[in-house]
């Protein structure tokens, strides 16, 4: 790393009086570049968010996806995926919409569930690479079009966060969850609930997605491994959470993941 993007780094979280972490304004002149071999990666890409009860981040988080996708020259959809938020989430989703044809929805009814929407979205994207990242404004959609390039040689991009922004018992949870994965069916992955991913399309014509909840990312990655596709890995930055809250951490949520968890296994292992 140049002494420039350390700094870039440091700059972009300070704390408050509070001592709680706040962002803070980005020099745009340290933002990744998109260069032409970025732009020739692709001929057309999906990008679509996830969202539950966002209503204070998912103007945000698209209005940066509009700013980064168009410079890259390729053929792009943007999708929200609403899944059942009980706030303005969906209605401002549609706004946008209906301003921009770019832009699609995709409504759930009731809450359904993460791995329920991330499978909305797989469903609703029409293009040669798909992404996805969360509706919680954490991540920095410049740093998709680095990923690009590796799309030549690899068929998934399953990305790692940097200094993860989430409490110390947060963080051992999901290491240990990784760990766990990984051992059930023989993967190498730092970060299997990176929400930061990037996939060749036709992935999700060979593989069937069963999973609703939290287990969707390891489900994915390890259908995909087995049927032969390649996955490589790379860091992102994470940013903390400025607004609205978590649900990934509830009890529910976690006895759900290992349920399935549970299911996934056996089921490998059956067609194995």
């Amino acid at each position: 790393m140049t002494k420039k993007q350390k700094n870039s780094q440091v700059n972009e979280t300070k704390c408050s009086n509070d001592g709680k972490p706040r962002l803070v304004a980005r020099d745009p002149s340290l933002e990744p570049r998109t260069t032409s071999n970025e732009r020739r990666a692709t001929n057309s890409i999906s990008v679509f968010f996830p969202c539950y009860n966002e209503q204070d981040n998912v103007a945000r988080t698209v209005e940066q996806a509009l700013s980064v996708l168009p410079p890259l020259g390729s053929d792009f959809e943007l999708i929200i995926v609403d899944d059942g938020s009980t706030d303005a989430t969906g209605q401002i989703a549609d706004e946008i919409a209906s301003r921009d044809s770019r832009v699609k929805v995709v409504h759930h009814r009731t809450n359904l569930g993460y791995g329920a929407a991330l499978q909305s979205g797989f469903k609703a994207a029409t293009k040669e690479l798909v992404f996805y990242t969360d509706g919680d404004g954490q991540f920095d959609i410049n740093e998709l079009p680095p990923l690009l390039p590796l799309m030549g040689q690899y068929d998934i991009v399953s990305c790692y966060r940097l200094n993860r922004q989430d409490s110390f018992v947060r963080k051992i949870n999901a290491w240990c969850w990784t760990k766990l994965v990984c051992f059930l069916f023989g993967m190498k992955v730092r970060d299997i609930d990176c929400a930061f991913k990037l996939f060749k399309r036709e992935i999700f014509d060979n593989i069937k997605m069963s999973s609703t909840g939290a287990l969707i990312d390891a489900e994915i990655l390890a259908k995909a491994s087995r049927k032969g596709y390649s996955i490589t890995q790379k860091g992102v930055h994470h940013y903390p959470r400025v607004a609205g809250s978590q649900t990934g951490a509830k009890p529910k949520v976690i006895f759900r993941a290992f349920k399935e968890l549970i299911k996934l296994y056996r089921q490998i292992k059956l067609d194995t």
